[in-house]
């Protein structure tokens, strides 16, 4: 069914769109595959953040000119072609068909573009075998915690050393020395004494040294004397 000019710019600006924001771009040879079987090969792409597109060679030509990818030539593009694009990571697409090409002989790889750059399809199904982000992140995570484990064993084996010395040197010691000291009773408290009331001495030193008698009250016969 023909499609009309209106429907190919619409197809063309989705083609620019995705060959704008992809990381990688495969093509490949559907022929032979069955509705079931495409049908899978989308639901598992979707799940690695990749899709495909079906579309005439000279709109994904035109779509990969637009984004100044040069050098898609007639021998790659050969018969009814789909165009897998791969958004987060650019091993995605290619590991899906790939893994799929090998349960399904109908799926043939033909080559795609990666960093902008075309390449063939020998070189995609390299890059396929390579191991994908997912897998060199295990791996760096696992070659960081080797380490780890490596000094908490070290670790363990210090303190371990530092006990059985601690173990050792308290065997030289006497029994007595071992056993534990008696616990001190906390010494009473003394109570602090009352301040003594301070008397009024009838005798002070007089610069002398001699006995100065104090001054008294007068006697009651001395007031009437003098009154």
């Amino acid at each position: 069914m023909a499609i009309t000019k209106d429907q190919k710019t619409q197809i063309l600006q989705e083609l620019v769109d995705k060959f704008g924001r992809s990381k990688s771009v495969v093509f490949s040879d559907y022929r032979g595959l069955d509705v079931a079987s495409v049908s899978d090969l989308r639901n598992k792409l979707r799940e690695k953040d990749a899709e495909t597109k079906v579309a005439k060679k000279t709109l994904i030509k035109l779509a990969a000119k637009e984004n100044n990818i040069d050098g898609l030539g007639d021998e790659m593009l050969t018969g009814p072609v789909s165009a897998t694009f791969s958004y987060e990571d650019e091993m995605a697409g290619l590991k899906v068909l790939f893994n799929f090409s090998k349960v399904n002989e109908n799926l043939k790889l033909l080559g795609g573009v990666i960093n902008g750059e075309v390449v063939g399809a020998d070189e995609i199904i390299q890059l396929a075998k390579l191991p994908g982000r997912e897998e060199l992140l295990a791996k760096l995570i696992g070659s960081m915690n080797a380490p780890v484990s490596g000094f908490v064993g070290i670790l363990g084996n210090l303190l371990g050393g530092f006990v059985r010395v601690l173990n050792a040197y308290k065997d030289t010691l006497p029994a007595e020395a071992v056993q534990e000291a008696p616990k001190e009773e906390p010494a009473p408290v003394a109570e602090t004494p009352a301040p003594a009331e301070e008397s009024v001495s009838t005798d002070t030193a007089g610069p002398q040294g001699d006995a100065v008698e104090t001054a008294q009250e007068p006697s009651q016969e001395e007031e009437k004397k003098e009154e």
